[in-house]
């Protein structure tokens, strides 16, 4: 054994043999119980940044932990490498996307190896190969077929330079990011998965998922958002039909002073026909973004139309007008704007001069005063204060200037006045989720084919199962104005499965939330031939533990959700979720801010592990924040580990420089060596724990720590003495082996020269080494705490009661005219003397 730490003889050793050796790959062969642990795929960018590092580690760490206590174990690796960086990459880098990204996938991987980490990668996917995505087309066409995809029109942000659609985070100041062009809504065709036709299920199974965080279920119940309401519906005044509206609050309806339409809205459109201004005004709002939380803070601004809808209730007249902050995807595309009680629409009613008529008020205002008329209200100001007045499931509130609906609380209006709607055929109760069909088409090139083609005579036709799959073509040049197989008609012109006349190629591309939705049942299947999943998928789904960062909390994870749901009901699995446990990590800091390259303040990895070795990069990121909280990079931290791991490898050497020795079974120990074993099989006891239901890594290393420390100060070389240490280093070199593998098996070889760490499984504590000789009492006197004393744990009552008199720090507090009155006894806790 070398004296000093050669971390990098070491580390190559190690993952030389668990190469060779296949040390990692999974098989469904197994008696033993599977876990399956797996994190979230990485975007094959060019280079590991920290948060791969954290990520990654933490699923190591629980899959080698998991492996040393006898599950059968899977932890696969791939690539999330469909997606808009590779084409920005290869404009920038004049280059084809393909080359790109395998060029990035290969270099990544390379790092990732250097890492150390016990992934199966026979069992690596790469979603831009078409032996991965052909069977996501194969699953499009059969949800196509029971009418879970369709294609509608829907409003879009549209770069007419790029020619392209954009993402909402690709609009900076109403301009294309890469353009300068000023985006417009446009109206396209796309196709939609019918999630909504799952939302119920969606919702109902969060409750099943134990091992999720809470905050995460919290995120995805609001994300789908279940709520209870009223469709009502304005007649238009001079017209036939009637404006239909949906809202959560019909015990609001009276406090209606106008209503509201989403530009795209037919009344909009109509309106604006004879009217120059207006049809600006819609122009300048399809110019805006389609986000929720941009319409939120954007000005609110608006243009009458100068058309009137009747009350449903009382026949007043309302004006209609056009806002840009309602959303044409959302509900039917128009509100009743209830000014007195809703931020935004209190906000354009001020601007425009619109009435604002309060229905609520506090029932404890209403006790002391009498209700208010309401042209005392002429100088309403709104309170967002309020809000839990207004809105409160409490009822603190009650209705006023609300006609015959007047003096009710808020339950008993929303049932009088939905109950009226529904009599004069103007409204119902419905249920509505906030959640809307997930739209799947994308103008961009590098993705997945959506597999339709399309015929003048037979319409859209899915490619037949015989014909997938379609093909990428990967040799293209990118020129950043639309996509390179819109303007290729060797990729979209083409027959007609059914008719066999000329067709052409559906040529958007697949939303790269696609690929990541269904990859885990993959990597079960990931060399079949015949089916996206086969038997082997329930062998090892559901996953039994799934890490990934915060960030991935609603979409992916709803997507991923849904995508199980939808493979299980074509028959390919079982399970109803994909996830069982989830572990959330927090990100890596510097400077208080999240590591980024604008910022300037990220640190490479690979630097990192050049310098110090991967296990210095592991023991880091496991001991400087649980895995949950975000982490503050500091140097200082990670030489403290290189550090501990230099004094681990440096008492492994002087330990054996004495020669090789057993370890610890029998023999007669003096107290120190006791402790020191009470100490080692504590912690074995405390380790387990952390790794296995805490999920408390820097817990269980800095009880490790302890452990060294406790036993740099043991002195002796005697034989004894000697086996215990051996038994100590034994059993830290096992227990830190899933976070630091490469020292741990090093010093295992040298220690254990006839056996293998991956061998020896997990440490069992010893219980007879935690049953103690002596037990420590608190005294107290009067209750007081005076002191403390260390007795044999076989001693009685009375000599307790004697021992603890004994005391100077008891005698002091017994005066001359004071007697002890009773001692009371705790068994093995404490001993309080009471005087007086």
């Amino acid at each position: 054994m070398q004296q000093q730490y050669p971390f990098k003889e070491v580390e190559q050793s190690a993952q030389t043999y668990w190469e060779a050796n296949q040390t990692f790959a999974a098989t469904e062969q197994s008696d033993k119980p599977k876990y399956y642990c797996l994190s979230m795929f990485p975007y094959p960018s060019g280079r590991l940044h920290m948060g791969h590092v954290r990520n990654y580690t933490i699923g190591d760490v629980l899959s080698r932990f998991h492996k040393m206590k006898g599950f059968n174990v899977m932890q696969p690796m791939g690539w999330d490498a469909f997606g808009l960086p590779a084409e920005n990459a290869a404009i920038k880098n004049n280059t084809a996307p393909a080359k790109w990204t395998y060029e990035n996938i290969e270099h990544m991987k390379s790092q990732l190896k250097q890492l150390g980490l016990g992934v199966d990668w026979n069992r690596e996917i790469a979603t831009c190969k078409p032996e991965y995505y052909k069977w996501e087309q194969w699953l499009f066409t059969e949800l196509f077929k029971k009418g879970l995809i369709y294609k509608k029109t829907s409003t879009v942000n549209w770069d007419p330079v790029d020619g392209t659609v954009l993402a909402n985070e690709q609009v900076i100041d109403g301009r294309g990011w890469r353009s300068g062009a000023m985006v417009e809504k446009r109206d396209i065709p796309q196709y939609f998965m019918k999630i909504t036709a799952y939302a119920e299920e969606l919702l109902n199974d969060l409750d099943k998922l134990d091992g999720w965080p809470e905050q995460v279920k919290t995120m995805q119940r609001n994300w789908i958002g279940k709520s209870f309401g009223c469709e009502v519906e304005f007649p238009i005044v001079g017209q036939d039909g009637n404006l239909k509206v949906y809202t959560t609050r019909p015990d609001t309806l009276m406090g209606a002073t106008y209503v509201a339409v989403a530009a795209e809205h037919v009344l909009a459109t109509q309106a604006a026909q004879n009217n120059r201004a207006l049809g600006d005004f819609i122009a300048e709002c399809k110019r805006g973004s389609v986000a929720e939380a941009d319409v939120a803070t954007a000005e609110k601004k608006g243009m009458a139309t100068g058309l009137f809808v009747t009350h449903p209730l009382n026949g007043e007249q309302l004006p209609v007008w056009v806002a840009n902050y309602v959303l044409a995807s959302y509900g039917e595309g128009a509100v009743m704007a209830v000014p007195a009680h809703d931020e935004r629409d209190f906000e354009f009613a001020i601007k425009y001069k619109l009435s604002i008529k309060p229905i609520y008020e506090n029932t404890v205002w209403r006790t002391r005063e009498k209700s208010r008329p309401l042209e005392d209200y002429a100088y309403y100001e709104f309170d967002v204060s309020k809000w839990k007045d207004w809105y409160s499931e409490k009822n603190e509130v009650i209705t006023i200037n609300s006609e015959k609906y007047s003096d009710l609380l808020p339950d008993e209006a929303f049932d009088a006045i939905s109950a009226d709607l529904d009599k004069v055929n103007l409204g119902k109760r419905r249920t509505q989720f906030r959640l809307r069909d997930w739209g799947v088409s994308r103008q961009r090139y590098w993705g997945c084919p959506i597999p339709i083609i399309h015929c003048e005579k037979c319409g859209e036709v899915p490619v037949p199962a015989e014909q997938l799959p379609v093909v990428l073509p990967e040799d293209v040049v990118m020129d950043g104005v639309g996509s390179p197989i819109k303007k290729d008609p060797s990729f979209y012109e083409t027959t007609c499965p059914t008719c066999n006349g000329k067709a052409t190629r559906e040529t958007d591309t697949l939303d790269t939330f696609f690929e990541s939705s269904w990859y885990f049942a993959r990597y079960a299947s990931f060399d079949s031939k015949t089916a996206m999943a086969d038997e082997r998928a329930n062998y090892w789904l559901p996953v039994d533990q799934y890490v990934g960062g915060i960030e991935h909390a609603i979409l992916h994870l709803l997507y991923a959700r849904f995508f199980n749901k939808l493979m299980r009901d074509v028959g390919l699995i079982k399970n109803d979720e994909p996830f069982i446990n989830l572990l959330t990590q927090g990100m890596v800091l510097k400077e208080g801010t999240k590591m980024s390259k604008s910022k300037g303040n990220t640190v490479d990895p690979q630097e990192l592990i050049d310098t110090y070795g991967a296990d210095t990069a592991r023991l880091f990121m496991m001991f400087a924040a649980p895995p949950e909280q975000s982490l503050e990079w500091a140097d200082s931290g990670v030489e403290g580990a290189n550090r501990f791991l230099r004094r681990l490898w440096k008492a492994s050497y002087d330990h054996l420089e004495l020669g090789q020795i057993a370890a610890y079974t029998t023999g007669d120990l003096t107290a120190e060596l006791k402790a020191i074993r009470l100490q080692l099989h504590s912690t074995i006891e405390k380790v387990a724990d952390d790794y296995g239901r805490r999920h408390s890594f820097n817990t269980a290393i800095s009880s490790v720590m302890e452990m060294m420390n406790a036993l740099a100060k043991l002195e002796g070389s005697d034989e004894i003495t000697r086996s215990v240490r051996q038994e100590v280093l034994q059993n830290v070199a096992l227990l830190l082996s899933p976070i630091v593998p490469h020292i741990c098996q090093a010093i295992w070889a040298e220690l254990c020269p006839q056996s293998h760490i991956l061998d020896a499984g997990w440490p069992v504590a010893d219980q007879s080494a935690m049953v103690q000789d002596s037990v420590e009492y608190v005294i107290q006197v009067n209750g007081k705490l005076r002191g403390s004393i260390s007795v044999a744990k076989t001693e009685t009552k009375e000599a307790l009661e004697k021992l603890a008199l004994q005391q100077p720090f008891v005698q002091k507090f017994i005066e001359e005219n004071m007697s002890v009155r009773k001692v009371i006894v705790v068994p093995n806790k404490l001993i309080n003397v009471v005087v007086g």
